[in-house]
């Protein structure tokens, strides 16, 4: 039975990816910060009949937590298949109207910017590496990054693509810097089994932009599970948005 780890699983995307996995009969690890919220996620999986599933705390902000999960889950497992970095955050905070107060260039915060790519940088790259070891003895490794279009330096420079005017210095500048790291690592990786794509799995109503989008976890989900799938012989080192293009998904960096 093949093995996934997906981080900030027990909700929203990170928990319909944990569920389609299982349905296609994989054994999965539902990262939580809070693990009683992980323990939750994985009663309401059991309770539909998927029960290969288990909550590890995990906070991917904390050295130590990551540091516990990887114990943890390689006293279980010496082998992991599949890992999906899905935990992240906006930084986004609401006015009291109800609008999303901007991240803007000229006057946010450096601690703001701290704070996010905290998460969305710093916890792939802690996380990808604590894990590198067991998804090394694969015979099919599969890293999923969950990015934005968003991040996509050259779509925001085009005034003719649809989000152009939705700029945030902060949230877009961590997706880059996450895109970026994608590159170096199935770079460095090429030469292996492994493939490293990373995924925008679209403008879904979640908690993470206040449920004000459009697209459901399901199709989002599928998304993500497609490349965590990925044959061996398939790409390495792209960036997919099937809202973006419906064609063949792959958008530029």
């Amino acid at each position: 039975m093949k093995k996934a780890l997906i981080t900030g699983a027990n909700k929203g995307i990170g928990f319909e990816a944990a569920r389609q996995l299982l349905q296609k009969g994989f054994y999965v690890y539902l990262g939580s910060r809070n693990l009683e919220s992980g323990l939750q996620a994985v009663d309401k999986l059991k309770s539909e009949g998927l029960s290969n599933a288990e909550a590890i705390q995990m906070d991917v902000a904390s050295d130590e937590s990551v540091k516990k999960a990887r114990l943890a889950i390689g006293s279980k497992t010496d082998v992991l298949d599949v890992l999906i970095n899905n935990a992240g955050i906006t930084g986004v905070k609401l006015q009291e109207d109800g609008s999303f107060i901007p991240q803007t260039a000229t006057d946010t915060s450096v601690d703001i910017f701290k704070e996010v790519y905290e998460t969305n940088v710093y916890g792939v790259i802690r996380v990808t590496q604590a894990f590198l070891d067991l998804l090394k003895k694969s015979d099919e490794p599969r890293i999923v990054m969950v990015s934005s279009s968003q991040g996509s330096i050259t779509l925001h420079s085009d005034p003719s693509y649809k989000y152009y005017n939705h700029k945030g210095a902060v949230y877009l500048s961590s997706k880059s810097a996450l895109n970026m790291y994608t590159v170096n690592l199935a770079y460095e990786l090429g030469d292996t089994n492994f493939k490293i794509n990373a995924v925008s799995p679209g403008f879904t109503k979640t908690d993470l932009n206040y449920n004000r989008g459009t697209g459901t976890v399901e199709d989002a989900g599928k998304r993500i599970v497609k490349y965590a799938l990925i044959g061996n012989d398939g790409v390495t080192g792209k960036f997919f948005c099937e809202e973006t293009n419906p064609e063949t998904g792959e958008i530029p960096w």
